[in-house]
């Protein structure tokens, strides 16, 4: 299974925009930047964070993590605590929340081969909430507004979700 799809979700709003444009970058080879480590290091830190606070096993990454200093701790624990308090704002809903840390999120239904990762899925009767953390520099993202659009990729991660838990929530 590919880790990334074709019509990368987090492209979205180009290949949304101009269709051909993800022909066109499909034949460009993937590159990296510290600026994208630096994401995908916090990232992991942040998983782990909220998973130790909810209980659960996981292994401390910090150790092998290539950009990990107390900047990054200091910005993945204030992500741990947000995601927290929303955890407990979903539990005067419903008792028993579900919650998913690095939730895979299948919208092919409409996107075809379309998948991401949600970094937090938080469902409780009524409300699906996704948390989608954002770190370092280099590329702005917008959570969008009407007028624009809106932020097309969170609202491939809410057609995933709903596709996923929608049957078993009454989600308005």
């Amino acid at each position: 299974m590919p880790k990334h799809a074709y019509l990368s979700v987090s492209a979205s709003h180009r290949w949304l925009a101009c269709p051909p444009s993800a022909n066109l970058c499909a034949n460009i080879a993937d590159q990296t930047s510290e600026y994208a480590q630096q994401g995908t290091d916090c990232h992991e830190l942040c998983a782990y964070l909220v998973e130790k606070a909810l209980g659960r096993a996981g292994t401390d990454p910090t150790e092998s993590l290539t950009f990990y200093d107390a900047e990054m701790q200091s910005y993945a624990e204030e992500y741990r605590n947000y995601v927290l308090e929303q955890i407990e704002a979903a539990k005067e809903l419903c008792q028993d929340p579900q919650v998913m840390i690095e939730q895979r999120l299948d919208f092919s239904r409409w996107v075809e081969n379309g998948f991401g990762t949600g970094d937090c899925v938080i469902v409780a009767d009524e409300v699906l909430q996704i948390i989608d953390y954002k770190h370092g520099l280099g590329v702005l993202v917008s959570a969008g507004d009407d007028e624009h659009g809106g932020n097309s990729q969170m609202m491939c991660y809410a057609l995933g979700a709903l596709e996923s838990f929608g049957d078993l929530y009454d989600i308005s």
